[in-house]
């Protein structure tokens, strides 16, 4: 399983150390700054666009600060195309762009209470003021989104993106239960971006991991990450099934002058139905700032969901006026970064283990030592470029840290506690479990073994073929694969329809009775959905919400397979890595040949659709329909399909000629435009009867 490594909570060497930047005499500070921007620029796309950052906040802070430093230093290379002078991240292809109407910067980090007396210094200073007040509020270790307001309906909610611009996931944040439609009560101004973060609970986290572990999915490295890539997905329904929440923590663009400090706009969203933060707290004084950094170091541990710090807000809005930004950050407003949890261990071992798509994943094996409530055996080393920028040896003591995330990484080598006898590794050019050449992508860090009979990977995917969302077979668990590809009863995972109930009995824990359960759960999987079938073939970066589009588009493996890259990416959210993955899927003569076995035994590899109807003979013809809100059993795509087949239409906007409006959870201003035109409203309910007719 190739677990990612997340920056929130790793301390690791930077790809290209600082300290190394600076050491050769031949670099000249242009092209020091150059090396350092470039750095930088990449851990922001890892970050900000992949949900798959690789080092922690305050490694990510040290680089951007020497970088800062150098710039000072010679104004003549300054940029404003650095990434020191602007947020990082740009919007994904997948969804529209949208704007900000106030940029949504970063904000700037402090360590020490040191650096937050310096903040609270320079603030005082700026304003000429002898005492400021501040709201202290928990920095919530989430994923920052943007919710646009206007007469109290919510009509976009967009990520950070690069500070100006973000994607536009309003459908996915309709999804999100502690998101209102609309603002509810008095005070509601016309216009108001609010902003917020948004997160997941431990124990649903936890849930959602045990989840994907049975399924054979890659485990989510932390809740910030599954909430980022939960973000991502294509289809809402998926989202909401994810249970993120969210906690609205300040504004951007807003009409509502009458308002004069953060912590009465903190109040006021409570009463507009907006989810906060019980936790936030106004400061008077340095010392009580003090005090509630001792207090919640000690209680972090204590609340349902990951926090790694405190911020700062100077709560006189008027007076965060007046203090104004930078180009990347408030100057009004700081954050005070925990400490990370660390202990020190021994290097005993480096395994390395192989997924489905062939990657060679390292894994630290450690002598066990206690930290942050677990006992730590493992640790992932990500990649072979992670080991050498550590400068890993066997038998080395290390530093691993886990702050927050639930797989600990290596984050130190203690090289001054080295007796010589450590051994030399070398990362392997074959795979360790067939013995295979593994070859290096040119724009991948990863090393993939190259035999698709490799029996570690025949192994993943069967799991990943039998799990909930793919061909859902209960009762082909890790135990059982194991030993059918262990006997050679399994080669690839068509295989599995031609297992008899005799053959099974005889493996261990495999009586006649579970035997005869398994071979029903087999041939009842041949009809599962076209979707459900094309995200088990395993196709590289196809998941779920991809496999939808793509059946509901292409609706058979065969127009499927024949298709072009052009067609697939005209598909709202089908890219370039997708559409070359399914190319490659079906230039290799083995996944054909395991498509053919399949045909042969029976499996659906279609999506079954109603009769051709045209817009005279369907049940729903010449009747047109809207849809809004969140439906609970299916996607907007999905509704839209089934009222399409029945010789329906669908519109985006309602008038007098719509038949009826579906209406879901959240729904936006389509519903009062039906109520006050009289148009017939529909709720789930109703929808599933009327295509059931």
């Amino acid at each position: 399983m190739n677990l990612q490594i997340s920056r929130l909570n790793f301390t690791c060497s930077f790809a290209t150390p600082v300290s190394a930047l600076m050491k050769k005499k031949s670099d000249n500070p242009k092209v020091a700054i150059q090396k350092l921007r470039k750095e930088v620029e990449r851990h922001n796309r890892l970050y900000y666009e992949k949900a798959k950052p690789e080092i922690s906040d305050a490694a990510f802070d040290a680089l951007v600060k020497k970088l800062e430093t150098l710039e000072r230093e010679n104004p003549e290379f300054q940029s404003a195309d650095s990434p020191t002078q602007r947020v990082g991240g740009r919007p994904q292809k997948a969804f529209a762009s949208a704007e900000h109407l106030v940029p949504m910067l970063s904000i700037d980090n402090t360590y020490s209470k040191e650096e937050l007396d310096d903040f609270d210094k320079r603030v005082k200073k700026n304003l000429g003021e002898d005492s400021v007040e501040y709201v202290m509020e928990l920095k919530i270790d989430g994923v920052s989104l943007s919710l646009l307001y206007e007469k109290g309906q919510l009509v976009r909610a967009a990520t950070r993106g690069d500070g100006q611009r973000g994607d536009d996931i309003t459908a996915n944040a309709r999804a999100i239960s502690s998101i209102p439609g609309h603002l509810r009560g008095s005070r509601i101004p016309d216009r108001i971006e609010v902003r917020g973060e948004v997160f997941i609970d431990e124990s649903i986290f936890k849930k959602i991991n045990e989840e994907r572990q049975t399924e054979g999915e890659e485990l989510f490295v932390n809740p910030r990450n599954a909430a980022a890539g939960s973000l991502k997905l294509l289809d809402p329904s998926t989202v909401a099934s994810r249970k993120l929440s969210f906690f609205a923590h300040s504004v951007g663009a807003y009409d509502a002058k009458e308002f004069k400090t953060h912590s009465e706009l903190l109040n006021q969203f409570k009463v507009w139905g907006l989810s906060v933060n019980e936790h936030f707290t106004v400061c008077r004084d340095l010392q009580q700032m003090h005090n509630a950094c001792e207090k919640w170091e000690s209680k972090k541990d204590t609340l349902p969901y990951d926090t790694d710090g405190l911020v700062f807000k100077v709560n006189s809005l008027e007076q965060q006026r007046l203090l104004g930004s930078t180009n990347k950050s408030p100057r009004w407003v700081v954050a005070y970064k925990f400490p990370a949890e660390k202990a020190k261990t021994k290097l005993l071992d480096i395994l390395v283990q192989v997924g489905r798509t062939g990657v060679l994943t390292p894994v630290a094996v450690l002598e066990p030592v206690f930290l942050a409530g677990t006992t730590v055996s493992r640790a992932s080393l990500h990649n072979e470029d992670e080991i050498n920028r550590l400068e890993l040896k066997i038998g080395d003591w290390v530093r691993i840290e886990k702050s927050g995330e639930i797989i600990p990484q290596v984050t130190e080598v203690l090289k001054n506690l080295r007796n010589g006898h450590e051994k030399h590794y070398s990362f392997p050019k074959k795979c360790p479990a067939c013995g295979s050449a593994a070859a290096r992508d040119e724009e991948e860090v990863a090393y993939r073994c190259m035999n698709l009979g490799c029996p570690a990977q025949l192994k993943a995917k069967l799991l990943h073929f039998a799990s909930r969302k793919a061909m859902d077979i209960e009762g082909l668990g890790d135990a059982l694969v194991e030993q059918l590809v262990d006997r050679g009863m399994v080669k690839d995972f068509a295989d599995i329809y031609w297992l008899k109930k005799e053959d099974l009995a005889l493996l261990e824990r495999m009586g006649e009775k579970s035997a005869l359960n398994l071979i029903g759960q087999i041939q009842k999987s041949k009809t599962r959905e076209f979707s459900s079938f094309l995200f088990a073939l395993g196709i590289r970066h196809v998941g779920i919400g991809a496999a939808k589009l793509l059946a509901n588009h292409f609706r058979s493996i065969d127009a499927l397979s024949s298709s072009s890259k052009e067609e697939m990416e005209g598909i709202g959210a089908i890219g370039a890595a997708i559409s070359g993955a399914i190319l490659d899927f079906f230039k290799q003569r083995d996944n054909v040949r395991i498509l053919e076995k399949l045909n042969k035994i029976g499996v659906k590899m279609n999506q079954v659709s109603l009769p051709a109807f045209s817009a005279k003979t369907g049940p729903l013809s010449q009747k047109t329909f809207v849809l809004t809100g969140m439906l609970e059993n299916y996607s907007r795509e999905e509704a839209g399909r089934l009222i399409e087949e029945r010789g329906g239409k669908i519109t985006g906007s309602v008038s007098k000629k719509t038949t009826a409006v579906i209406v879901g959870s959240d729904p936006g201003s389509k519903l009062q435009e039906a109520q006050k035109l009289g148009v017939a409203i529909l709720t789930e309910k109703d929808f599933v009867e009327m295509i059931k007719r």
